[in-house]
């Protein structure tokens, strides 16, 4: 499974909040992974290597394509890392790690005329902060349209498997009946600290801008389980593959608007459609997230992102699961 999403959040009406320890959390699903000793020299040469950080050690500057960046080490398989500041109460942010195996089906891919239009993840287990492997293949290679799998592994486990399509564009019409809904627009960027003050957020959040425009806060026993606002990275970068991942999975879970208490969401799967051609300019990206149903603990959770132009420039669902919600 993925990290619980978001993450840190109490159940103070429109509070963050990480009083529901990170003990209690992983504790509740497992142990919590640490890192192991007798990494000295592993960490070393990735750091002289200009990798991203690694258990404790932080690269300078601080930086998203750091952070997701690969090393080839043989055909179809790259070392990366799984750096700090990425952390929810239970591992990394889900649409961070999923945002390194990305970069390695890109790097698979290898045609810059074929751009990400779906990938899918299914998160096995949660990753610790340290060095991965992402081992790629081309499934098939057509004339307009790759397939391409994935799969994450550390020390030797298997964390996460990947499927994505990459295509050139084909000729139509664009049909669109998904516009963007009216909202303030975006502000300047900023730190999320003056929508959410506590000092105890998830450090994860530390890399982002986020601000509200739609639902309820969590855990005020809303009637609905709709989210939202405009996010995206606190850093100034064009909008790609990657920094989609993050925008699908950075908001908290739709569901824990309609709860009472804090409730960890584990994410099974995700799956991004990437609906507008990649890279944009930088911006802020409008994300809205709604789910319809719970049951049996799992809820569904679909997204959508627009630039401030209106384009929709990605949809998403994911499976979660709700460990002990309460109403």
């Amino acid at each position: 499974m993925a990290p619980a999403r978001g993450r840190g959040l109490n159940r103070q009406p429109g509070s963050f909040s990480a009083s529901t320890s990170t003990r209690s959390i992983r504790g509740s699903l497992g142990a919590s992974p640490q890192a192991k000793p007798g990494k000295e020299d592993e960490l070393a040469s990735f750091l002289r290597a200009g990798r991203a950080p690694v258990a404790g050690y932080r690269a300078a500057p601080v930086s998203f394509d750091g952070d997701t960046a690969l090393r080839s080490v043989d055909e179809g398989t790259w070392e990366g890392a799984i750096a700090t500041g990425w952390d929810t109460p239970r591992g990394p942010l889900g649409g961070y790690v999923m945002a390194i195996v990305l970069r390695a089906l890109e790097l698979a891919v290898d045609d810059p005329e074929r751009s990400a239009r779906s990938a899918t993840m299914h998160f096995l287990r949660v990753p610790r902060v340290g060095p991965v492997t992402v081992r790629a293949q081309v499934e098939r290679r057509g004339r307009s349209l790759t397939s391409v799998s994935g799969r994450l592994e550390q020390e030797g486990e298997l964390l996460g498997l990947a499927l994505g399509a990459w295509s050139k564009p084909w000729p139509g019409p664009t049909l669109d009946e998904s516009p963007m809904p009216e909202v303030e627009p975006a502000e300047a960027r900023r730190k999320v600290d003056r929508e959410f003050p506590r000092d105890d957020r998830p450090p994860f959040m530390g890399r982002l801008t986020m601000q509200h425009r739609f639902g309820d806060p969590p855990f005020t026993g809303s009637d609905r389980s709709e989210v939202g606002g405009w996010l995206g990275l606190l850093e100034r970068r064009p909008v790609d593959a990657l920094a989609i991942s993050i925008c699908a999975d950075a908001w908290f879970p739709a569901p824990w608007a309609r709860l009472t208490e804090l409730a960890p969401a584990p994410t099974i799967d995700l799956t991004i459609y990437f609906r507008a051609p990649l890279p944009l300019d930088d911006s802020l990206l409008l994300g809205r997230f709604r789910s319809r149903l719970v049951r049996d603990g799992f809820f569904e959770e679909d997204g959508e992102l627009w630039a401030p132009n209106g384009t929709l420039v990605a949809q998403s669902r994911q499976l979660g699961l709700l460990i002990d919600p309460q109403l």
